[in-house]
């Protein structure tokens, strides 16, 4: 059941992102939902030496220039959310039936609190009661044993996750016997990794934030980091006052790079702000492959024409295919370019220029890119227009996939996925003196099919809200139900913990904030940012809720249900010990994971360790050839039929992730709603619409029509013949099967549709 609706109101989108408006909001969140002591205390330790890590999103601190107030808007929201003193507990559960939870909305869900002690729901009951820890252990123990194959059972992890407890998680599953190790990389960058890999023979962006302050030109592709990454945007802003040009490339104009009005600087509450684009160029909906292969035709054209564009001699000694990818651009025509674009070509041509006057360009992207069919191409299309001016491996330049929770990276470097390598599965087997699997095992997409069959019967989640991100929530849901067991780790309740599976098992974890102390003292985590920086994260706060548990101690505690704590076993794997002293983790992670060696040593040292990455350090590529490779990808496809759309779904400002933490979005100019549809104005005359009709979005995207009701209209500046909606209400007009080819994640962000006025659909 949505929110009970606001007063919806649609004003005029800002033209400056953060300044005093931000602080205002950060500190009515930060109080309002922590209190004055708590909620303070709490952010001048985010980002802090000693402190614990922004539980938001991956964007890295710059250690060197380290300052008090190390949070933005957003992560100082994330923070207070889960500070929060209200708790959720048995007598909660006694009040709500799991009837009654499943009409209130996400946000509803969320506000009641931190969840406070373990709960289970029985076969045929409606409610959820009280579990104690070791009776909890012991059913999913139970749940676990009973299974005809360890392939049954499926291990989500989030990109909350500390390094610590996602490396105990996978080891957890692989000694069962599976490598079902979905998580939320699926869903968002695992478009990314597969092209990098390909490419380059790494999935980790190749830059470090040393490189931004020696960037002459940055291209920022398919992201929002006003409202997603807003730490991103001093770090732009210092980059555009030394002279480095921005380009901006996305079908919306965002606010955050429009102007940036810094909350720490004096002039960022009396002046207009920073303009940070240079050049907007405004991309149809999945046009990103025709503007990049623009930007890299007029990169060779110009080459032709006045010579020394190209970086011949790292094209020729460190790369492969460059004559196949030049003889395709050769036959691709700039009217099918901008056609399939939508940017003019003499846009493209000045964004090249830019490119073409900077010795070292920096490309960032993020989901924007990520979802779409031909999601691995847009990437590898970023690859290949930086390779054509060498700007991969050297200062200033690079490829850099900006991640969108704090340590969704660092959960793959763990061994996170349903595709380890033989490496990681080799060196688990000589730590641990086991044989782990080595079948490919199911990801996030195929996880929902497998549920949904019948084939894996026990779905265990470390933290997220799994039931909201995916795709075709009524399939994902009935599967979900299917389960015999569902558990969920978590901080706060969601949609996730009401649909529960005919067993299911709620268990309160400490979150990023939490003080976590065990009878061998106080202990930290660790996380890795976007660039590959792993730092040390010490909770602070009270825990709020005095039954949670650590994760690592959760995960633990199944491990030993499950198998055991015999003396044998224990030399082995001693599960007990390492939910007493996490230095021990990181011991054995040292053992297994190549790049941090002396890990609790340097920890100590230096607060950080940076991983190596051959690209970035050596300009050394790991892939069959030894070589970076260059792509040929296809022009999307051509235009849609008359009255039809292709459509997005985006954030808004007040949201991380599934988490809404109001239905405004003040950037964009949405006061009160979430079910808006941005539409290009002259697309809403054409149709005999106008603003604030209401619609029904039809899905047309996997051959069957799926409907949305209740949308309201905003005429945008948005290109003709695209369209975009949030997420995740728009998340029942997507098809499990629509997803990117090579990748499998969802294609949330190509998505057709038409419109059907609610007044016909009320005749």
């Amino acid at each position: 059941m949505p929110d009970k609706p606001d007063t919806a109101r649609i004003r005029q989108p800002h033209d400056s992102a953060a300044g005093a408006r931000a602080v205002v909001e950060t500190l009515r969140h930060a109080v309002g939902k922590a209190g004055l002591g708590r909620g303070i205390g709490a952010l001048l330790r985010v980002n802090q030496p000693g402190g614990f890590d922004c539980p938001g999103c991956a964007w890295p601190e710059d250690s060197a220039h380290r300052k008090r107030a190390e949070f933005c808007e957003n992560g100082a929201k994330a923070v207070a959310d889960e500070a929060t003193r209200k708790t959720i507990g048995a007598d909660f559960f006694a009040r709500h039936t799991l009837t009654d939870l499943a009409d209130r909305s996400g946000r509803w869900l969320n506000e009641q609190g931190r969840l406070a002690e373990p709960v289970v729901r029985r076969p045929g009951s409606d409610r959820y009661e009280p579990i104690g820890w070791d009776d909890a252990f012991a059913l999913i123990a139970r749940e676990l044993g009973a299974l005809e194959s360890p392939d049954e059972a499926v291990f989500y992890t989030s990109g909350r996750t500390s390094n610590e407890a996602a490396f105990l998680y996978q080891l957890l599953a692989r000694q069962f016997g599976t490598n079902n190790l979905p998580d939320s990389s699926n869903l968002c960058h695992e478009s990314s990794g597969v092209a990098m890999t390909a490419a380059i023979g790494s999935g980790k962006g190749t830059v470090s934030l040393a490189d931004f302050d020696r960037a002459d030109a940055i291209f920022i592709c398919g992201q929002n980091p006003g409202s997603n990454h807003p730490r991103m945007l001093a770090t732009l802003q210092a980059a555009h006052r030394r002279g480095a040009k921005i380009v901006s490339i996305n079908p919306l104009r965002e606010t955050g790079l429009r102007r940036y009005r810094n909350p720490q600087e004096v002039s960022g509450y009396v002046s207009a702000g920073t303009p940070l684009a240079d050049l907007h160029l405004p991309v149809n909906v999945n046009g990103d492959v025709a503007l990049l292969k623009g930007l890299s035709k007029a990169l060779i054209e110009a080459d032709a024409a006045d010579g020394g564009v190209l970086d011949r001699e790292f094209i020729e000694t460190r790369t492969r295919g460059f004559g196949a990818f030049r003889d395709d651009l050769d036959r691709t025509e700039w009217p099918d370019i901008v056609a399939a674009s939508g940017v003019a070509e003499a846009a493209i041509r000045q964004a090249a220029r830019i490119a073409i006057e900077a010795d070292s360009t920096i490309c960032c992207w993020a989901m924007g890119l990520t979802q779409h069919p031909n999601a691995v191409g847009n990437v590898q299309s970023i690859v290949n227009f930086l390779m054509l001016r060498g700007n991969l491996g050297r200062p200033g330049a690079g490829a850099c996939p900006v991640r969108g929770h704090s340590n969704v990276q660092g959960d793959r470097t763990m061994g996170i996925t349903d595709h380890p390598s033989a490496e990681h599965l080799e060196a688990l087997d000589r730590e641990f003196g086991m044989r782990a699997p080595t079948a490919p095992g199911l990801n996030a997409v195929d996880a929902i099919r497998a549920m949904g069959a019948g084939k894996a019967r026990v779905f265990i989640a470390l933290g997220g809200n799994f039931a909201a991100a995916t795709p075709d929530p009524g399939f994902t849901e009935a599967a979900l139900r299917r389960c015999r067991l569902t558990v969920q780790v978590s901080t706060k309740l969601n949609r996730s913990h009401v649909v529960a599976g005919e067993t299911a098992l709620i268990l309160p974890a400490l979150g990023r904030t939490d003080l976590d102390t065990t009878s061998a003292g106080e202990q930290f985590v660790t996380c890795e940012n976007s660039m590959g920086v792993v730092s040390a994260s010490r909770g602070r706060l009270p825990p709020a809720a005095q039954d949670a548990r650590s994760e690592v101690a959760i995960v633990a505690g199944i491990a030993t249900a499950l198998f055991g704590d015999t003396r044998d076993h224990a030399a082995r794997v001693p599960w007990r010990d390492f939910a007493e002293d996490y230095g021990r983790i990181r011991n054995r992670i040292e053992r297994v994971v190549p790049g941090f060696d002396r890990f609790n040593e340097r920890l100590e040292r230096e607060g950080s360790i940076t991983l190596p990455h051959a690209v970035r350090d050596r300009r050394e590529f790991a892939t069959a050839s030894g070589r970076a490779t260059f792509s040929v990808h296809p022009l999307p496809p051509a235009a849609l039929p008359a009255g039809r759309y292709l459509m997005m779904t985006i954030r808004s400002h007040d949201q991380f992730n599934t988490t809404v933490y109001s239905n405004s979005d003040r950037y964009r100019g949405i006061f009160g709603t979430r079910r808006v549809l941005f539409i290009n104005p002259d697309d809403v005359r054409a149709a005999g619409l106008a603003a604030g009709d209401e619609v029904t979005l039809v899905s047309e995207s996997g051959g069957e029509e799926r409907t949305a009701p209740g949308f309201r209209i905003v005429p945008y500046e948005i290109p003709a013949g695209c369209v975009a909606s949030y997420y995740p209400e728009t998340n029942a007009l997507i098809p499990l099967g629509h997803v990117a080819a090579g990748s499998n994640t969802p294609a949330y962000k190509s998505v057709v549709i038409r419109l059907v006025s609610s007044a016909a659909v009320s005749r």
